[in-house]
């Protein structure tokens, strides 16, 4: 079977998980605070928090930044349902903007359409690991004054321009076990702002700088320094990780883009793709799944049904018609990019797919 994906777990997470275990300090202590500031560098902030999910780094961020009721976050329709629901949990308003065909990303000329006196800020996701066009979300954001927060759960160590996603407004990154880089859960918020750092760290341990003294609501999202000690060596491997990611996609580009019913993925001008997921079009594509599941080729679709049409937002009274995304979720077809594939694994894939639309 070849897996849609895949976590690259070695000796060396071993190695720090029992170094840790034996030290004693399980819960957050200063493995954590070594992996922030190694991210914080990598990144290019001046500061980092590492909570216990990409979905909480979201959610604080906007809590942060003073985001609640009466406030609306424009935000993209077309990602997994935390981007969304991380809006929802402050008791702002999401208000979806369709995204551009070819990347996926939200579409900034549909943010400016969007834009009302409540909007108080603009929620980007860098989705499969492409960049949302952030020169043209950050020039509409200093003009209306609007708060910028990317999802960057996808996309660790993506660039557009020159600078890695995340820095550009307040970023929130996820470390699942399927994206580029894992601690198993957890995420991390990256900002180069003093203040919503401090407010970041006191949110995640119940609004507490100093034991036992609650200055504001809080909760309990810290990360555990088992977990951090995972991140800091994965996050000395994601180079690596993103290289091979990176040369996947190449030799699966090279091998399918004479396929016509097929559509690989993109790469902007001034942008860095690093491929959390190879995303392509494909003409019959449920079909197209089923015959390489056949084969033990994984597949996965990303996503089936937008964000406003899911059942939890139409009870809210979501009726948005954005085609662009309705139309992206009855093509799109991820296919197994990961670093633990061999050459014989992709060209596997390309060939398997080469033979489903050739038997037509």
């Amino acid at each position: 079977m070849i897996p849609i994906a895949k976590p690259m777990l070695g000796k060396e997470e071993i190695d720090v998980v029992t170094e840790v275990l034996s030290s004693g300090m399980i819960a957050q202590g200063p493995k954590v605070e070594e992996f922030e500031l190694a991210f914080s560098e990598y990144n290019g902030c001046e500061y980092a928090a590492a909570v216990n999910s990409g979905t909480a780094a979201l959610h604080i961020a906007l809590l942060a930044h003073g985001i609640g009721k009466g406030d609306e976050v424009i935000t993209s329709p077309f990602s997994f349902i935390a981007t969304a629901n991380s809006i929802l949990y402050t008791g702002a308003k999401p208000v979806f903007a369709d995204i551009e065909s070819d990347t996926y990303n939200i579409d900034p000329e549909k943010i400016q359409e969007k834009i009302t006196p409540k909007t108080s800020a603009i929620m980007p996701v860098h989705l499969y690991g492409h960049p949302a066009d952030m020169k043209a979300i950050m020039e509409i954001a200093d003009d209306n004054k609007l708060i910028v927060i990317e999802d960057a759960c996808q996309s660790h160590g993506a660039e557009c321009l020159g600078k890695k996603v995340g820095s550009f407004g307040t970023g929130a990154f996820s470390f699942y076990p399927t994206k580029n880089m894992t601690t198993s859960e957890g995420g991390m918020l990256t900002t180069n702002d003093k203040e919503i750092a401090e407010k970041t760290k006191m949110i995640r341990a119940h609004g507490s700088k100093v034991r036992y003294l609650h200055e504001m609501l809080g909760f309990n999202l810290r990360m555990t320094d088992i977990a951090a000690a995972i991140g800091l060596v994965q996050l000395g491997k994601l180079d690596g990780f993103t290289s091979a990611r990176q040369k996947n996609a190449k030799i699966l580009s090279a091998g399918l883009e004479k396929v016509s019913e097929v559509v690989p993925p993109v790469i902007k001008t001034d942008c860095t793709h690093v491929f959390h997921q190879y995303t392509i079009r494909a003409e019959k594509r449920d079909q197209l799944a089923a015959f390489l599941k056949e084969r033990d080729i994984g597949t996965g679709i990303h996503y089936p049904i937008p964000i406003h049409k899911q059942p939890v937002y139409r009870e809210l009274g979501y009726r948005d018609s954005l085609q662009v995304s309705e139309k992206a979720a009855e093509d799109v077809l991820s296919l197994p990019v990961h670093p633990a594939l061999s050459r014989t694994d992709l060209q596997e894939i390309v060939e398997t797919t080469k033979e489903f639309y050739a038997k037509d």
